[in-house]
């Protein structure tokens, strides 16, 4: 039986909630409610209007309606007033098929048939950065080797340790808090669990991040590649499936700890790299992270290169402990359902089909990809990405055609309306279109 929002409310003391979703961009939309209308928003939804957002609809279309998920709920630990909730879309009494959350539990659901789950957990790296987005807001931190540093991560800690107390609060269980490998970049780790639990987390996270960063007079930006010589804001992912409390990824026989599933789900998702980089890769700007040149630190700590090692970050899979992988392709402009989303699909392609993902490369990628020739690269720009979803015959039987080609259309329009702007030379600076359009991702 489904939780009684108008009881939780009273018993919490909540007065309004955010009734929010995510669009096919990956952008944030909510509406305002206040506590004595949220039983008939429980049941029949709050409306909006398709067109006004980034999904493939017309002002013709009949109005949308997102219907929170109870087991969402999240008081929002700085302003107990209010408590945020993740929404399924519908519209005419139908799933909105063409939606990130709903892409992601139709995922989940021919995962189940298998008797599957996944769980995942997610790393969410950030800037804090200038107002105006112009410079990273420490003048102070200058190194070229900034990783971990102390001063750095301690002169941001009313910051950081807000945003953590918060997760502690929501029962995330957060382990630690990072400075990252460029001049002002962070990371905040919290556990994993099962993959919707993760997504909705992801989405509350950049919220989270964003609005106390601004409460303390900062920007915090996911930007992909915000300043040419730093490193990038990746979003890696660690995966594992499960049947019940068993982790069917973990074979402490196996010279990295993993099953013949594993290697099959892993197998997938090599095969169909070039295609996902369309979801895990989805703005301009993404393009500037992979295969970019050596960074002020010495590592763009990105892959280019479609390949899998053991404890090695310089590939685009890591196997860094048995029964588990770090997927580190993902942006920090990725959609956190398309996210997860896209990792079962092609996981399953692999396991329907037994794909073998190749013998591991114990090397370093940033030195030797050159020694491997047969390895496919990375596309190295979102139009090349595109192309190869629009070509994955398997994608499109896995999401329905209709929602591939509605993202796609989406996806080539913003192509469209940045090859209008900056006429010099695309790829030899970070425009100012690609700051308008993706500092806020």
């Amino acid at each position: 039986m489904a939780k009684d929002l108008s009881k939780i409310a009273k018993e919490k003391k909540i007065k309004y909630f955010l009734i929010s979703f995510v669009d096919l961009f990956g952008i944030l939309r909510s509406k305002l409610v206040p506590t004595q209308a949220i039983r008939e928003m429980q049941k029949n939804g709050a409306g909006f209007a398709g067109f006004a957002t980034w999904l493939d609809m017309t002002p013709a279309d009949a109005d949308m309606f997102a219907k929170p998920d109870p087991n969402s709920l999240i008081q929002i630990p700085w302003n107990k007033d209010v408590a945020w909730l993740a929404s399924d879309l519908w519209m005419n009494g139908k799933p909105v098929n063409a939606s990130p959350r709903i892409m992601l539990k139709k995922q989940i659901e021919r995962l189940s048939k298998k008797n599957l789950n996944m769980k995942s957990g997610v790393e969410c790296e950030y800037f804090v950065v200038s107002n105006d987005g112009s410079k990273i807001a420490d003048d102070k931190d200058i190194q070229s080797k900034p990783c971990y540093d102390q001063s750095a991560l301690m002169r941001r800690y009313e910051l950081i340790k807000e945003i953590c107390d918060s997760m502690i609060q929501m029962g995330w269980n957060p382990y630690q808090n990072d400075h990252e490998d460029a001049n002002g970049q962070f990371e905040m780790n919290w556990d994993y669990t099962d993959c919707l639990k993760t997504a909705d987390r992801h989405v509350f996270f950049k919220y989270m991040v964003k609005t106390l960063t601004e409460k303390h007079g900062l920007r915090a930006t996911f930007m992909p590649k915000p300043f040419e010589k730093l490193t990038g804001n990746g979003c890696h992912a660690h995966i594992s499936l499960w049947q019940g409390n068993q982790n069917v990824f973990l074979d402490n026989g196996n010279k990295l700890g993993l099953t013949k599933l594993a290697y099959n789900f892993l197998g997938g998702i090599i095969n169909f790299a070039e295609p996902l980089s369309a979801f895990f890769n989805p703005t301009i700007n993404s393009y500037r992270r992979i295969n970019a040149p050596a960074t002020t630190s010495g590592a763009t700590w990105s892959p280019s290169s479609i390949s899998y090692s053991g404890n090695n970050r310089t590939h685009m899979i890591r196997i860094p402990d048995p029964g588990r992988f770090e997927l580190r392709l993902m942006d920090g402009s990725v959609n956190p359902y398309l996210l997860q989303a896209g990792i079962i699909a092609a996981g399953l392609e692999g396991i329907n089909k037994r794909m073998d993902p190749g013998e591991p490369l114990m090397v370093n990628m940033y030195e030797k990809a050159k020694d491997y020739p047969h390895l496919k690269k990375l596309p190295n720009e979102l139009e090349s990405a595109i192309s190869e979803l629009e070509n994955s015959k398997e994608l499109k039987e896995a999401f329905g055609e209709s929602t591939i080609n509605s993202y796609i259309k989406l996806k080539s329009q913003e192509i469209r309306e940045f090859s209008k702007h900056d006429v010099f030379d695309k790829k030899s600076s970070i425009t100012d279109w690609e700051k308008i359009n993706t500092l806020d991702c």
